[in-house]
């Protein structure tokens, strides 16, 4: 007999080699219709592969990130499989889930897929999901793994093979396909009922530009129709809501593939919403005790050398900067904490002066593959709004502490109602691909579980997730549609104060390390944009909008009168301009509101004669009329309430 614990602490009994879909059965036949997948001892694992020792032991349904992840894996494997019987010989690559769905990479030969197969493979799928056919597990050999996939010409699986240690190797076989893959998989393909795929897009082998073009087909799936169904309706919200769709029609940004691709302009509506978002976190950071600094955009390599960088985002940089003086070398920096560490460092400093907190909105550079580029959010120059905290241990916890209310200050007042917190700690058993002792870590990570605690976060645990120099707490949205972004990270470092060797004087006069704490609310300033342009549709707050109120004239008569209107308005702050085409007025209510102008205020005789406006609000119709004072003290109250966040 073995010992199983569950999550809620109890502990059962069962015979050696049950397994998860013979406990799930145990408890429920329901609960056994509904897993997907398991975890036992904190590893994944297949429902129908046996437990052999005392084990704890969840169960994931569908609604589950790991639940998902195994139903959308196991379906990669099931498009490779109907693309394997409608394109004899095609060859594979990589088949991941991701956040939503999946894709698989094949190499076709001399098939072309096009948008208009998609319908086809989709019918096979499901043709081959009604099989039922199970999700088989079985160890390998290294080199019997070489020998299987060469006799099938898997050019590309023996490529992977040759990296893996021998006796790790697993297969996973379903019906007629055969692929290497670590699991876990569906019981069978019955659990597959709805499919759709998605796109199709080119993708350079293992993201290398000088190797082989592969064919990425993208698709999700779901256990009900209904739940695809649902899930089509939130894909046609999003592109309605699409940050390049929308900044495009308001005029906020644009791309120049004469500039660079990647590199996104922001023309003046785009630039008065920025201003306006670094203006206010600036005032948040004032009356939070951090000092404004501003750094070059380039440094000496050796600078990124010291700071690890460059060996970890040497490869996803820009090429070095020779100048004429022999061997020197400049880089386009990654990354702002190394030229913060280095003004730290620039005389020196006591406990009296600690903690000191250094904030830039600077810019920074990374050479991303042109295929991952997406608008805003992905893109090779960016701008942080970055500050580094330098404190004594003592104060580490209270700083970290303080740095959550910001975040939580700033989601207030851009109407982010819903988000959750998760603590990203190092892989332990990949320990190589990070910087700093294990105490250190250690130190860093119980800080961070610490502060979230006392603020009373709710928190998920991901292991292997944390920066190379640090743990962090990240915080995720949920958007008007019920997306998740993350947003906002809190970082803990103690190794570039090392690498640094930064010091300040203690009270006892003895020398001693800071730490220091990463943080950026926003994240970066053209992702916070794009993800603030979905969650709005365009139609932000009103303190941020970067056109307030345009004033109408009903006819040229009263153009006099509408730039009256907009002088007191200017002056009194609030943002306006007018619209005096030769439109027709309803013409012009239908341009203006298209834009996402908050208020709209018609003029004609009876306004001029009375001194009045027609007011007409975004979303919400007629306001009815008002003095201009009334609307001037109507439009700062509302401003003020919502600025009103303390």
């Amino acid at each position: 007999m073995i010992r199983i614990t569950f999550p809620d602490n109890s502990v059962k009994e069962f015979a050696q080699g049950i397994t998860p879909l013979q406990i799930a059965e145990n408890i429920s036949q329901q609960l056994a219709r509904e897993i997907v997948a398991a975890t036992v001892n904190g590893k994944e694992w297949d429902v129908m592969r046996p437990i052999e020792e005392n084990a704890t032991l969840q169960l994931h349904k569908f609604d589950t990130k790991e639940g998902k992840h195994a139903f959308w894996h196991s379906s990669a494997h099931l498009m490779a499989e109907a693309l394997q019987q409608i394109y004899p010989g095609i060859r594979f690559g990589i088949g991941p889930a991701i956040e939503n769905g999946f894709y698989y990479d094949v190499d076709p030969g001399t098939a072309v897929i096009t948008e208009k197969d998609l319908t086809k493979i989709e019918e096979t799928m499901l043709e081959l999901a009604r099989q039922k056919n199970e999700y088989v597990r079985k160890n390998v050999s290294k080199n019997e793994a070489i020998q299987f996939f060469s006799s099938k010409n898997e050019e590309y699986k023996v490529e992977l093979i040759q990296e893996l240690e021998d006796g790790t190797i697993t297969y996973y076989t379903q019906g007629s396909f055969t692929d290497l893959c670590r699991g876990p998989h569906l019981p069978n393909t019955d659990h597959i009922k709805a499919v759709k795929l998605l796109n199709i897009a080119g993708a350079y082998w293992r993201g290398d530009e000088k190797r082989k073009q592969l064919t990425r087909i993208y698709g999700i799936t779901f256990p009900k129709k209904k739940m695809l169904d649902e899930y089509l309706e939130l894909l046609e919200q999003a592109k309605q809501r699409d940050h390049r769709k929308i900044g495009k029609e308001l005029e906020l940004f644009m791309f120049s593939n004469r500039v660079g691709q990647g590199l996104p302009m922001w023309l003046p509506k785009g630039a008065a919403l920025r201003e306006k978002l670094e203006q206010f976190l600036k005032n948040v950071q004032r009356k939070h005790g951090y000092s404004q600094v501003i750094t070059p955009h380039i440094g000496q390599k050796e600078l990124y050398v010291t700071s690890g960088h460059y060996a970890k985002y040497g490869k996803d940089s820009f090429q070095p900067i020779h100048t004429p003086a022999e061997g020197e070398e400049f880089l386009l920096k990654p990354m702002n904490c190394p030229h913060h560490c280095e003004i730290y460092k620039n005389k020196p400093r006591s406990y009296k002066d600690l903690p000191l907190r250094l904030a830039e909105f600077g810019t920074v550079y990374r050479y991303e593959q042109s295929g991952e580029l997406h608008g805003l959010t992905r893109v090779r120059g960016f701008t942080q709004d970055d500050a580094h905290i330098f404190c004594t241990p003592e104060q580490l916890k209270e700083e970290f502490c303080k740095v959550i209310d910001i975040i939580f200050h700033i989601f207030k007042a851009l109407d982010f109602k819903e988000f959750d917190a998760q603590i990203s700690l190092r892989d332990k058993s990949n320990t190589e691909k990070y910087i700093g002792s294990d105490e250190n870590w250690e130190k860093a990570e119980q800080a961070i579980i610490e502060a979230a605690a006392e603020k009373g976060l709710q928190t998920v645990v991901e292991y292997g997730e944390a920066a190379f120099y640090g743990p962090k707490l990240d915080f995720m949205i949920k958007d008007a549609i019920g997306r998740r972004w993350q947003l906002g990270t809190i970082q803990v470092d103690y190794n570039l104060p090392e690498r640094f060797e930064l010091e300040y004087i203690g009270s006892d006069d003895q020398r001693y390390r800071p730490v220091m704490i990463h943080r950026a609310p926003f994240g970066s300033m053209e992702r916070f944009v794009a993800v603030l342009i979905e969650h709005t549709g365009g139609k932000f707050p009103l303190w941020l909008t970067p056109e307030q109120v345009v004033v109408i004239p009903v006819s040229e008569k009263y153009n006099d009168f509408a730039k009256k209107v907009l002088n007191l308005l200017n002056n009194s702050d609030i943002r306006t301009l007018i619209d005096e085409r030769n439109e027709k007025v309803g013409k012009k209510i239908r341009d203006n509101e298209l834009k996402r102008i908050p208020y709209l205020l018609i003029v004609g005789e009876n306004e001029e004669q009375n001194e009045t406006v027609s007011v007409r609000k975004q979303g919400d119709g007629d306001k009815g009329i008002m003095t201009i004072p009334q609307f001037i003290s109507h439009i700062s109250t509302e401003i003020e309430k919502m600025m009103n966040f303390e």
